[in-house]
């Protein structure tokens, strides 16, 4: 869309420089920040491109002033975008949202370091490892440690001056063998990081290092003829091998690597992001970005990269993608991998996405329940005091334009359901003029003497489009027919969608999220719908017939043909002479082609 003038002189002042852009309205609220590489060419490009995405058309409609900020490299101008979109949240900017709070491991910082589960982090200088998909896995993880090492589990302040002033006095876990007594002196602090170091490792993936000490550590005690201690140590290798064989998923060469994968649909995408130390998957994470123009996935996936690098500290080189992002810094290896382990890896990322893709389709199908068409009817039923269910429900609908081709329609709904075999048109035959109210009245006496002259069924409640007067008229046709005490029949007015019942002047108005107005209205749209539908193509069939009607040897027939052949006027008027010819022959088809000139 072109731009407006003061917006045209501001993009005339923007540096071809590298940087971000920020979009504000006229009440200078900030409505969008975007990075570029060159910032006077990619703003001038919103207002050279036609967009057809229609939030970018809302963006670009309210835009009143444009801010830049000029950095050295692209990969700043990502950093400097991300953190304005975080600290400011403006509204066509894609949101990132966690589903949830993760659980992570914590590593206290403290004398005789505790480690424990937690989602809440605390800058206190302990280290926190994950976040952690599965509150499960991180259980089985601490119950593994304490497996290996026996580590405390009291909250005490175990300084030196509380130890050796005897303050505390030893637990349970003391005398089962689960704690070795550092509050008493029993441990002491050296030997107690040695379990803290191993189990850093071992989240982080190091297992092989951990192993390695072991060994040596086991072979120690053997030379020196301490064998309950060496078979101690040969018990925790055990435990270790065995964890290994279980978090490994790929070759254990592939280490220290990011992963990431992305899918979307029209509303959002979902990033999962897979750390691998060493073949095993020691963090994993998925995130979900609500996208507000016209987002690529590669323009997400970059945005993806670089927040959640940052929020767990990641200093990969090497990054595995299931899509090339654009560009997120010089010094990193970006690759797509295409076979092997390292396809694995991205199959596995990309599955993991879509798990959380179906998650949030299945919460919002559960969150919105549709009632049942059965539950609905009896709704209905309730609301209208009809003594029958409505199970089959008819519609009425008069269609004219400034009283032209006047025709009707009839739809029909049955279980709440609409049964488009049964619908039927009507063409006014008794009716001169634009008159909705007889219309009305020929069309129900119609349909409801052939049902009864044909023995059908009849339904339950009939709906007409329209109040007071054009109910009336259906109510005499009814009374015709000795039908009034058979059939239930209202009439549903547009302005307020009121209700009316015959021969009653005060409406009723049913709540406007009520089921049963739904339906009643879904029917008189339907059969508006409809009956437009046939009002064109009479209108379009007449047209055309009132032209030919000035040419000698154009009948009806022929009319009705062409109509059937092109579909319509218009296509009939643009048709090619051979292909007239063709179809009515050549006399015929230059009497058709003189209306065209």
């Amino acid at each position: 869309m072109p731009a407006p003038t003061n917006i045209t002189n501001i993009i005339k002042l923007l540096p071809d420089k590298t940087g971000i852009y920020q979009y504000y309205d006229q009440n200078e609220k900030l409505l969008y920040v975007g990075k570029a590489k060159n910032i006077k060419k990619r703003v001038a490009s919103y207002f050279t491109k036609q967009q057809q995405n229609k939030k970018t058309q809302a963006l670009l409609s309210k835009i009143n002033d444009i801010k830049y900020i000029v950095v050295e490299t692209e990969m700043d101008a990502l950093l400097l975008e991300n953190n304005l979109i975080k600290k400011h949240q403006p509204k066509y900017n894609v949101m990132l949202k966690d589903s949830k709070t993760y659980p992570w491991i914590c590593i206290k910082k403290e004398a005789f370091p505790r480690v424990f589960q937690t989602r809440d982090i605390v800058e206190d200088g302990s280290e926190y490892f994950g976040p952690y998909t599965s509150v499960k896995l991180v259980k089985t993880l601490l119950d593994f440690f304490h497996e290996l090492y026996p580590l405390r589990n009291c909250n005490h302040n175990l300084s030196v001056k509380n130890i050796n002033s005897n303050k505390f006095k030893v637990c349970l876990e003391y005398h089962i063998g689960n704690c070795l007594g550092p509050c008493i002196g029993d441990q002491i602090n050296e030997d107690y990081q040695i379990g803290i170091n191993h189990i850093r490792q071992i989240i982080k993936g190091d297992i092989k290092s951990v192993i390695k000490h072991l060994k040596t550590t086991m072979l120690r005690f053997s030379k020196n003829m301490e064998f309950e201690k060496a078979q101690s140590i040969k018990d925790k290798i055990a435990l270790l091998n065995k964890y290994q064989v279980k978090s490994t998923i790929v070759n254990p060469k592939i280490n220290n690597i990011d992963v990431f994968s992305i899918i979307s649909d029209e509303e959002s995408a979902f990033v999962n992001y897979l750390k691998i130390n060493s073949g095993a998957i020691i963090q994993a994470h998925t995130m979900e970005l609500k996208k507000k123009l016209d987002e690529t996935e590669e323009a997400l996936l970059q945005l993806a990269i670089v927040e959640t690098r940052l929020k767990f500290n990641s200093t990969s080189q090497d990054i595995y993608c299931s899509h090339f992002p654009e560009n997120i810094g010089d010094d990193l290896n970006i690759t797509i991998p295409k076979i092997g382990d390292k396809k694995k890896l991205i199959d596995l990322s990309l599955r993991n996405a879509k798990y959380m893709q179906l998650d949030k389709k299945k919460r919002q199908i559960n969150s919105v329940k549709k009632p049942d068409n059965k539950s609905i009817l009896q709704q209905l039923q309730k609301d209208l005091g009809m003594l029958n269910l409505p199970k089959h429900i008819e519609c009425f609908d008069n269609s004219n334009i400034q009283g032209t081709n006047p025709v009707a329609a009839c739809i029909v709904f049955k279980n709440a359901k609409s049964s488009k075999k049964d619908y039927r048109h009507f063409n006014i035959k008794t009716v001169q003029g634009p008159d909705d109210y007889a219309s009305m009245e020929e069309v129900v006496y119609r349909r409801y003497k052939r049902l009864l002259d044909e023995e059908k069924k009849l339904p339950e409640l009939i709906v007409i489009d329209g109040g007071k007067g054009q109910l009336s008229s259906a109510v005499k046709s009814l009374d015709k027919l000795n039908l009034r005490e058979r059939i239930s029949i209202i009439g549903i007015a547009k302005r307020l969608e009121e209700i009316y019942f015959p021969g009653d002047s005060i409406p009723l108005y049913l709540d406007k999220r009520s089921q049963s107005l739904k339906l009643i209205q879904q029917l008189r749209n339907e059969a508006h719908r409809f009956g437009i539908s046939h009002h064109r193509k009479k209108r379009a069939k007449n047209s055309l017939s009132t032209s030919l009607d000035k040419l000698n040897g154009i009948g009806p027939k022929t009319v009705e043909l062409l109509i059937s052949h092109f579909g319509s006027v218009k296509k009939v008027k643009e048709a090619k002479k051979e292909d007239l010819t063709k179809l009515i022959g050549k006399s015929k088809a230059n009497k058709i082609l003189k209306l065209n000139h």
